[in-house]
């Protein structure tokens, strides 16, 4: 058995991607699928501020992607919104400080929809969550994950919409959140029925800290595949084969 570290890489099909936006845009990507097995739902990320150095590989992003495949048999997309560069490359456009990104999120979608991929939830983190709550209630969406909510740019009537939706919204919320705490979060939150917000005890807005990308990864299966984790509600925090 081999201990999953911070660092760790576990086995999955990985596929640089590029998305075609409606207005016109390229976007970077990769597309991460269980190695020997269908994915049992897929999470489509969405990163935080590319202007405070959100992309596609912030750390919490990238370990979903290198390890949510194999423990949990979910499909991961990750991309770097309009403007935003990583390892991967640069995505065509400019920053669109939330508004144009709708045409990033829906195309995303519309690629994963294309792509057969079952079950698609959102993942947002910080921006990436004002970006889901703004543009994501789409057909296809079966409901969002957030981690980190400002809810700076996304409006009460944004979150009205997801109401109306019937969607549901799961929000991981730090204790020492630089925007957003969990009592006001739950306060803001509650004109949605169907969100759960989730206040982790210790954390803050970066989730930094391997106790902490655990906990939100655990929780993440919780929500869109609970039959991964362990009689702890847990993921398992070894691995059997080689990374």
């Amino acid at each position: 058995m081999n201990q999953i570290r911070a660092a760790t890489i576990l086995p999955a099909r990985r596929t640089p991607i590029t998305i075609a936006t409606a207005d016109g845009l390229n976007l970077v990507g990769e597309l991460a699928l269980p190695a020997d097995r269908p994915p049992a739902a897929t999470l489509i990320c969405l990163h935080p501020l590319p202007t405070h150095g959100g992309m596609m590989d912030s750390h919490v992003i990238r370990k979903a992607s290198y390890r949510l495949p194999a423990l949990a048999a979910l499909a991961v997309l990750r991309f770097n919104t309009r403007g935003t560069e990583s390892a991967r490359g640069k995505s065509e456009g400019e920053f669109g400080a939330g508004e144009t990104e709708r045409y990033d999120v829906e195309a995303a979608v519309s690629f994963a929809v294309a792509a057969g991929l079952p079950r698609l939830w959102l993942l947002g983190w910080s921006f990436g969550t004002e970006l889901a709550l703004k543009w994501g209630a789409l057909p296809p969406v079966e409901g969002a994950i957030l981690l980190s909510p400002p809810l700076r740019r996304a409006t009460e009537e944004d979150l009205d919409a997801w109401a109306a939706s019937g969607k549901p919204l799961t929000a991981l919320v730090p204790e020492y959140d630089d925007y957003l705490r969990p009592e006001e979060a739950r306060q803001r939150f509650a004109r949605v029925p169907k969100a759960d917000v989730i206040g982790v005890d210790g954390a803050r807005h970066l989730w930094v800290g391997e106790n902490y990308v655990r906990i939100v990864l655990s929780e993440i299966v919780r929500v869109v595949n609970p039959a991964a984790l362990n009689e702890s509600a847990e993921l398992p925090t070894e691995w059997e084969g080689e990374p």
